[in-house]
């Protein structure tokens, strides 16, 4: 087939079919925007687990030059003979202590501007400001009070925290979202096959004197076929484009602007996902449009176009 009556053919059936090939666009576009919410969602619980969840359960933070608040840090930052006394009273604590490490300074702002690249307070932060911290884990969790009381108040501790209970809240909150937006995403791409399939079925119906005439003359059935699958790639590529504008435009203005700025501060800050994200699942988006557009025009044809 000559690619140019191949591309006039596929030029035709647009415009014969415009609101059909709308809505393909419009479904394609709204179930991979909710599939792509649902990627980020689990992506952004990934961020969060890398930063909270896969670490120990306690985190005894060390003094920094700027600590003045705690009464352990009454002469200043820690100091070597400070932080190796905090060792020793956790190697006393076994076996509630099952085990800790030692995050120093650097260890931890390498972490820092890892994790929270995509916060616009990133480059406000110094990294001596960044505190050492002793990671500890407990044999049994519901005894942080023990170690609370063993180093709240300890030379060189700034301050002792258990973030159990607001990482649960934060997961619970994220895996509801991230579930809810790939159920509706399946609802969605369901809605899509389905129109699709239809979309096929009356564009046969409406071409069926075309294709009875390319049967008479021996086309091959791929030949025939062809331009109404190109049609439905057409519409799902473009589809994808809406969705994945869609996306940037939440990760760009919601997501990386105003989220980010409502989240950062002194109190604390939250890594979220940002663009590079989003660009690393765009070819699966754009992929997954294309595979479901060929293989429900696909099935459709085998159909409704008998050749």
């Amino acid at each position: 087939m000559r690619p140019g009556f191949l591309l006039g053919e596929v030029g035709n059936g647009l415009r014969r079919n415009f609101s059909m090939f709308v809505s393909v666009v419009l479904v394609t576009m709204v179930s991979l925007f909710f599939l792509g919410v649902g990627l980020l969602a689990q992506a952004q619980v990934d961020t969060a687990k890398g930063e909270w969840y896969d670490r120990v359960q306690v985190s005894i933070f060390l003094c920094t030059p700027d600590s003045t608040d705690a009464p352990g840090c009454a002469t200043g930052a820690v100091t070597p003979e400070q932080r190796d006394q905090i060792e020793r009273d956790l190697q006393g604590l076994e076996p509630l202590v099952t085990e800790y490490f030692y995050e120093s300074n650097e260890e931890a702002y390498q972490r820092f501007t890892e994790q929270f690249r995509n916060s616009s307070a990133l480059e406000s932060v110094p990294q001596e400001s960044i505190p050492a911290s002793f990671r500890v884990n407990l044999s049994d969790p519901s005894q942080y009070d023990v170690i609370r009381a063993a180093f709240e108040q300890a030379p060189g501790v700034d301050s002792v925290e258990d973030q159990r209970e607001v990482v649960d809240k934060l997961f619970a909150f994220l895996g509801a979202l991230s579930w809810g937006a790939l159920a509706l995403a399946v609802a969605m791409v369901v809605c899509a096959a389905l129109l699709i399939s239809t979309t096929i079925r009356l564009t046969a119906w409406t071409r069926r004197r075309e294709t009875a005439i390319q049967r008479m003359v021996g086309a091959s059935a791929f030949s025939i076929h062809l331009p109404f699958i190109l049609e439905t790639v057409v519409a799902a590529l473009l589809g994808a484009a809406l969705a994945i504008g869609l996306l940037w435009a939440t990760v760009r203005f919601g997501v990386s602007g105003f989220l980010s700025e409502l989240l950062a501060g002194e109190s604390g800050l939250v890594s979220l996902v940002g663009e590079r994200d989003l660009w690393l699942m765009t070819p699966f988006l754009v992929g997954g449009a294309v595979l479901l557009a060929v293989v429900t025009a696909w099935m459709a044809l085998l159909r409704h176009v008998r050749v």
